[in-house]
């Protein structure tokens, strides 16, 4: 809504809709177009805004060169590069965007590992995983945990991590793949687990976006009823792994709510009233 507003103050009259999500999916991209269609409908003034929409640019080349890059790099500070396994990580989502409702994430993704791999040029072993799963259905397979404590029982000892759909640092490669995925591999016996970092502002990926940008501007036309359509409704998941489960976000609540439950406990020893005496309910 900020950025609406900013749009809509700066009497912006063509506008470029770009997600920073290299690769389409309906619950991250589709889900942020749905929202901006739905906004666009109902505000005369963002109607008056030429606009076109990037769905997915997963394939550019200025991308795939730049994640290549940063895998050589990492792979080049190890003793034995071509020894070491190119784990690639995704953000998962549920098996029933891709069977059902038709959501195009899991070939993207799949692709463009496939192109990453070929711009790299090396040899070495590579796996294709997701993470980040929450809730209680199904998800895309292999889950991240998963594969890595199989390559460990392959006998695998240095693992080289790519986050493939994530473009910045941020929870998911600060917490779960450089603390979560690296507990879980130096307990199944990898002995050396290096992480790509996230592209961030690598020249070469900032570069290819502007000229993204510029390009799209002058192609035809794309609207958000082109790049909204789903298949078949399905249930939409959020994306934060904080939803549910026993994450870390869930167990610094539980650990704030003990020690409260703690302290009452405490004070009712002492004092022989409960808290409930102390605010005057009892």
């Amino acid at each position: 809504e900020e950025a609406i507003a900013r749009i809509k103050r700066d009497r912006i009259e063509e506008l470029v809709v770009l997600p920073l999500y290299p690769q389409f999916s309906i619950s991250t991209s589709g889900s942020s177009f749905r929202l901006l269609e739905r906004l666009w409908l109902e505000d005369p003034a963002l109607q008056q805004i030429r606009y076109t929409v990037i769905p997915s640019w997963y394939d550019r080349a200025g991308y795939v060169q730049a994640m290549a890059d940063l895998i050589a790099q990492e792979l080049d500070q190890l003793p034995n590069p071509e020894a070491a396994h190119i784990f690639f990580s995704a953000h998962g989502v549920p098996v029933s965007y891709v069977e059902e409702a038709g959501d195009p994430y899991q070939r993207e993704i799949e692709h463009c590992t496939q192109l990453i791999m070929e711009t790299l040029g090396r040899s070495n072993d590579h796996t294709l995983a997701y993470q980040s799963r929450v809730g209680p259905v199904e998800w895309l397979q292999p889950y991240t945990e998963d594969a890595i404590a199989d390559l460990a029982k392959a006998g695998v000892k240095a693992l080289v991590v790519v986050p493939i759909s994530f473009v910045s640092e941020h929870i998911e490669t600060l917490q779960e793949i450089d603390i979560e995925y690296r507990e879980i591999a130096e307990e199944a016996g990898i002995e050396t687990f290096r992480r790509v970092p996230a592209l961030n502002t690598h020249p070469a990926f900032i570069n290819d976006m502007a000229a993204m940008v510029l390009e799209a501007a002058k192609s035809p036309r794309r609207l958000f009823s082109d790049v909204v359509q789903i298949e078949k409704q399905v249930k939409i998941y959020p994306q934060e792994r904080s939803a549910w489960g026993l994450t870390p976000v869930a167990e610094v609540w539980n650990g704030r709510l003990a020690m409260v439950g703690f302290l009452a406990l405490l004070l009712e020893l002492v004092s022989g009233k409960g808290p409930l005496h102390f605010v005057g309910l009892l």
